[in-house]
């Protein structure tokens, strides 16, 4: 039996598994709940980021999350509104601009197919749905938001 052939195809198989399983996920202060059960889903070679909005610091928790993803907490208190209005950020404000960011520099090819998870408010949500879908032309189909927000196709 030759151990190097078999550690290989081993191998092999765990990266295929890692690449089935890449995800973009949000998340905000309302459904943190929502989002510890969604995790207990992924399976431990699971990759990819986790974006999680809170108002404050003090807000910052720990998260559960496979070893292989990256967790970025937001907190809206440390972050501005739209660029050169003054204003303070808005709720679903700086997880749409930390999700689309990423998104634009880790999904711009084909090679690994992410799972899109959002979880957050509607307005944010909505705004990463819209850039995924219009700008990146993600399919629709890789995207999973509240049925209840109505941005996506229905599944029959």
């Amino acid at each position: 039996m030759n151990t190097s052939l078999e550690t290989r195809g081993t191998r092999a198989e765990r990266r295929a598994a890692r690449r089935r399983s890449h995800h973009l996920v949000t998340a905000d202060e309302r459904s943190l709940t929502e989002l510890e059960v969604f995790l207990t889903t992924l399976p431990l070679c699971a990759s990819g980021r986790i974006f999680i909005e809170v108002p404050e610091v003090a807000d910052i928790g720990f998260i559960g999350a496979p070893g292989r993803m990256t967790v970025t907490w937001l907190a809206r208190e440390q972050r501005s509104g739209a660029p050169g209005s003054g204003r303070a950020c808005a709720p679903g404000q700086a997880l749409a601009r930390a999700t689309c960011a990423w998104a634009d520099e880790m999904m711009c090819d084909d090679e690994i197919e992410t799972h899109v998870t959002l979880l957050g408010g509607y307005l944010g949500t909505a705004d990463i749905v819209e850039h995924l879908t219009t700008s990146l032309e993600v399919s629709p189909a890789l995207i999973h938001a509240p049925e209840r927000f109505g941005l996506l196709p229905v599944e029959n």
